[in-house]
């Protein structure tokens, strides 16, 4: 790895011409193969971005799990891949990989990083950012904080989705000291457990058992929310296929609505992460709307030992 200078802004990264594809410099022989990347994060939520516009980026299994290894590679929850946007629809196409390699549906604060960068390279304040999802639309906010609309939040058990049929907002499901989630699909499957004192929880242990119990075809991410106020969450989450991170957006989305159906707060919430806050609101035709800020950190290059 050969990593750039640090950058305080994206704009800095992603000029009209996407400068930031041709890399960093290299120390070590120039016929190596190498990749441009750059290290985003949202509230600690980390990511590496690699362009795959002008070429796919198609790298084996245990490649993956190198870069984002914090010891050995670069270091990440997630990867953010663009790649052009098919039909037409959207801006770019963002393409998500889990740090197991494993492809994931969504993810709210990845979103916001490539708003971000893509809003930096066309000049524009509003963009649109196309997943295995659908299309989602992002735009500036107050505070230079990104909104992304995350899409209608998905309460049938068939959306989800689980093995059988159950009530979403009572799934039933208990281990431990957690009891009875609410399922939501954000783009991605989650269940919200709600508790007394979300830091009590030990999540390393429960997450990954829940996260695969049959009830979920294709697993899930486990959040456990502490309602602290009327219109304020405390949230925690083990994502699927990467762990505890500091920050999930979508399931800080899912969080407000499960809080919501439950009776819990309104339908707009600031909900405490790890990593910080983020603003929620689940609007009255069902869309969620997620706002906070992204960070550029550095930029560089992946070289062939990482890539092989």
């Amino acid at each position: 790895m050969n990593a750039g200078k640090p950058v305080a802004e994206a704009g800095r990264l992603c000029g009209a011409a996407r400068q930031w594809t041709r890399g960093a410099p290299g120390t070590y022989n120039p016929a190596m193969p190498e990749l441009a990347f750059i290290k985003m994060h949202g509230l600690g939520n980390d990511f590496v971005v690699l362009d795959g516009r002008a070429a796919p980026v198609a790298l084996p299994a245990a490649a993956w799990r190198r870069i984002s290894d914090r010891r050995l590679g670069i270091g990440c929850d997630q990867f953010l891949i663009l790649e052009p946007p098919p039909n037409g629809r959207a801006d770019v196409f963002l393409r998500i990989r889990n740090a197991d390699g494993g492809e994931a549906e969504a993810c709210g604060n990845g979103t916001r990083c490539i708003a971000r960068l893509v809003m930096a390279e066309t000049g524009r304040e509003q963009v649109a950012i196309e997943t295995v999802a659908g299309v989602l639309r992002a735009a500036t906010a107050d505070r230079g904080r990104v909104s992304v609309d995350m899409g209608p939040a998905r309460r049938d058990w068939t959306e989800i989705p689980l093995a059988e049929a159950r009530d979403t907002l009572h799934l039933g499901l208990e281990l431990g000291p957690l009891r009875d989630p609410v399922g939501t699909n954000m783009g991605n499957p989650h269940a919200t457990f709600f508790v007394e004192d979300a830091e009590a929880i030990d999540l390393e242990t429960l997450g990954p058992k829940l996260e695969q119990d049959p009830l979920f075809p294709e697993r899930a991410n486990i959040g456990v929310a502490q309602v602290v106020g009327p219109e304020r969450l405390r949230f925690r989450v083990w994502e699927r296929g990467v762990g505890i991170t500091r920050a999930c957006g979508s399931g800080a989305c899912a969080a407000v609505v499960a809080a919501a159906r439950r009776g819990l707060t309104g339908r707009r919430a600031t909900v405490v992460l790890d990593g910080g806050e983020l603003d929620i609101e689940w609007r009255d035709d069902n869309h969620v709307l997620m706002t906070g800020p992204t960070t550029t950190a550095f930029s560089g290059t992946l070289g062939a030992e990482l890539l092989a």
